[in-house]
């Protein structure tokens, strides 16, 4: 067949096609109109509607900003809502709550279960800390195991109210609530002179080592070095008794009494102390 054939055949099936769509379209329902006046104003058309965004948008553009935010900032939201309500959580209650998906993201779930701040049972996610404490009479047997002293830090998170109970026995005079100078740091002592506090052979020889001065005018100074404001003023006593002329006042001296026969021997048993008594 050559190509003025095939183009004439071509035509022919072009040809069937169109009448095939120009009857099926005479074929169709044709939609009905309502007659109008011909004088009748046309109606204004309707301006069209600002697109309406659901209300929930904003919600749900939140929830997708923490999914995709990294693992440390979810593990936070969570370790944050367990701290302050130290209810546990199944993961479900925790999306709920916070977005965090935890079944949905297995980073997530392996750093919070091994987190050392998340306790897990298997179905629930709690707050740990390092010292399970309930409440002031269990913080004051805490303390009383630490003579030389015990970290606040390390107590701070056991439970919501623990600093104000701290500061309630500090007030009651059960513990003794320092600060550390160096590391600014509060450490807490309890107040019982019963407790045997160990100490260190080298701060014992330190201690032996340190060579005091003499005159009290230099130990003041010392102190004022260190930021210590002493409790006397030698230099100035001094000088004052200096301008008055006043000398400093001798200690008296205990009269010691005289053993005689007439006195009353209430150590028989000691015979010795009464061989020379004056007759």
């Amino acid at each position: 067949m050559d190509l003025k054939d095939s183009l004439s055949k071509f035509k022919q099936q072009q040809e069937r096609c169109h009448s095939s769509l120009a009857s099926i379209a005479a074929s169709a329902p044709k939609p009905k109109h309502r007659a109008q006046p011909i004088n009748a104003p046309s109606a204004p058309a309707r301006p069209s509607q600002p697109i309406k965004f659901s209300n929930d948008t904003e919600r749900l553009q939140h929830i997708n900003s923490i999914r995709k935010s990294p693992v440390g900032a979810q593990i936070k939201l969570v370790i944050e809502l367990l701290y302050k309500t130290r209810q546990a959580f199944t993961a479900e209650q925790i999306n709920e709550t916070t977005y965090v998906d935890i079944h949905g993201n297995k980073a997530v779930f392996d750093s919070l279960r091994n987190n050392p701040k998340v306790s897990y049972d298997g179905r629930r996610f709690s707050y740990k800390s390092k010292h399970d404490l309930k409440g002031k009479d269990q913080l004051l047997v805490l303390v009383r195991k630490f003579p030389e002293g015990l970290a606040v830090v390390e107590v701070k998170d056991a439970y919501p109210n623990v600093l104000e109970d701290l500061q309630a026995l500090k007030a009651a005079g059960e513990v003794w609530l320092l600060s550390n100078m160096d590391s600014q740091e509060d450490i807490v002592y309890p107040n019982d002179p019963k407790a045997k506090i160990k100490v260190d052979d080298d701060l014992k020889q330190l201690f032996r080592e340190i060579e005091l001065p003499r005159d009290m005018v230099d130990i003041e100074k010392e102190l004022q070095k260190n930021g210590i404001k002493p409790m006397t003023n030698t230099a100035k006593r001094r000088a004052a008794a200096q301008i008055n002329g006043v000398k400093p006042k001798a200690k008296p001296k205990k009269k010691q009494r005289e053993i005689t026969k007439r006195t009353k021997l209430t150590n028989a048993h000691l015979p010795e102390l009464f061989q020379n008594l004056n007759t």
